[in-house]
């Protein structure tokens, strides 16, 4: 049963929970019970050893363990409820008394979810911006098709130049020795993209078909190797080819040829009409942005770390899953970038506080708000879900937990009640 209560910190709470003697008695018993048919003592047959002389052997309290995790999930389950406490972490159990005559103490101390305090959510202001579609921006669309559509030249009377794409072999070389994943033939290169080391691009211009030549580089400093970084290197360099593309004209021939439209102004029409939609839902997308962030800064009530940590958590199982997916382990990503676990953990902590900020913020939201879904809005989410993964709404159903699946859609309408009553600025030039 419950002994007593008490608010030892903003979001902790100490349980002191008593079990009396005779419960704690018939939980000794049933324990001793449960694993006497495993029990066994020189001169005695397994399983008729007695609780007494397995008491005598093993301790007096060889079932206290046993019997008080069988008692102590339901006492505090039941004190948890009792005080109508909402868990963030698992709570932190000690035994503080033990005795065959007064029974059992334990203290559990209970890390609750905080009470977020927050006003002023409504007429949040935040700049939008839609930036203007320019002729440049047309362009660079228009090149994608020209590309597409480009013809390689080769070169043999020029030396290389930036802009070029090459096929070289080269062999790296710390002094006399080379070292490893330095090699390679009939690679190519575009000079200028910034593939290679800083240096090594800027040395094949100016060098013609078949010339042989070293290429001379230092590796920076925080290059993600760490025995390579900061030493000079010798790439031993031959060149095989260079060539160039070539670029056709955009002109109506090419448009039919490559596209849906008839010519190139209806083309350039369509190019400026998406990219001006494009532009709109950027510029929403930034504005939600600067919102949310500005209610994030609103929350300043203590919250527990362990949630932060516990975010963290998920956004690192989430990144392992994508590393497998790209046949790369969590190991060996932090081999490559010479960072270890900890320090990855590091640098998704401002986002996991601010996800964490906003998630308690905005059920603040839908607590003073009342929002509700309905269960046709329920129905219908689920339904797209279904529809987008070709299952139907029965199967769904069994891999979404609805009560979670409920709170999120009441989030999500927090959100939009604090876009729909932020405050639009004049964007700065």
């Amino acid at each position: 049963m419950l002994k007593s209560s008490n608010k030892t910190d903003v979001n902790t709470t100490e349980l002191i929970i008593s079990i009396d003697a005779e419960n704690f008695e018939a939980a000794v018993e049933r324990e001793y019970q449960r694993q006497k048919k495993n029990i066994q003592i020189n001169g005695f047959r397994k399983g008729k050893v007695s609780r007494k002389l397995a008491e005598k052997t093993f301790g007096e309290g060889a079932f206290y363990e046993g019997a008080i995790n069988s008692l102590l999930g339901p006492e505090m389950d039941a004190a948890i409820a009792q005080e109508n406490l909402n868990l963030v972490d698992s709570p932190n159990v000690e035994v503080t008394s033990i005795d065959k005559e007064n029974g059992v103490e334990i203290k559990v101390i209970c890390v609750t979810k905080p009470e977020i305090e927050i006003s002023d959510y409504k007429g949040i202001k935040a700049a939008k911006n839609v930036n203007a579609v320019t002729d440049a921006d047309v362009d660079k669309q228009i090149d994608i098709i020209r590309k597409k559509n480009a013809r390689v030249v080769s070169v043999e009377d020029r030396a290389a130049q930036i802009g070029d794409e090459v096929i070289i072999d080269f062999e790296g070389f710390f002094g006399d020795e080379a070292f490893e994943g330095g090699k390679g033939e009939n690679h190519p290169l575009l000079l200028g993209s910034g593939q290679f080391i800083p240096g090594f691009e800027d040395q094949i211009a100016g060098h013609n078909v078949g010339d042989e030549f070293d290429v001379v580089v230092t590796f920076p400093e925080d290059y993600q190797m760490s025995d390579y970084a900061g030493k000079e290197a010798v790439f031993k360099t031959k060149l095989h080819s260079i060539s160039y593309e070539e670029l056709p004209e955009i002109d109506d021939e090419l448009v039919k040829d490559a596209t849906e439209f008839d010519s190139v102004e209806e083309y350039k029409a369509d190019i400026r009409t998406k990219l001006e939609e494009a532009a709109v839902k950027q510029a929403d997308s930034a504005f939600e942005n600067a919102v949310l962030e500005a209610l994030i800064a609103k929350v300043d009530s203590p919250i527990p770390n362990c949630m932060f940590e516990q975010r963290i958590d998920e956004i690192m199982a989430s990144f392992d899953r994508q590393l497998q997916q790209q046949g790369m382990s969590l190991k060996l990503y932090c081999q490559y970038t010479g960072m270890n676990e900890a320090a990855i953990r590091d640098t998704y902590r401002e986002r996991a506080e601010g996800e964490v900020k906003l998630r308690l913020a905005l059920e603040k939201i839908v607590e003073l708000e009342n929002i509700e879904v309905s269960e046709d809005e329920i129905n219908n989410s689920l339904g797209e879900i279904a529809t987008a993964n070709n299952m139907d709404v029965a199967t769904v159903r069994r891999f979404i937990s609805i009560p979670e699946f409920t709170a999120d859609m009441k989030v999500q309408k927090a959100v939009e009640l604090v876009k729909e009553n932020a405050v639009v600025e004049e964007a700065a030039e």
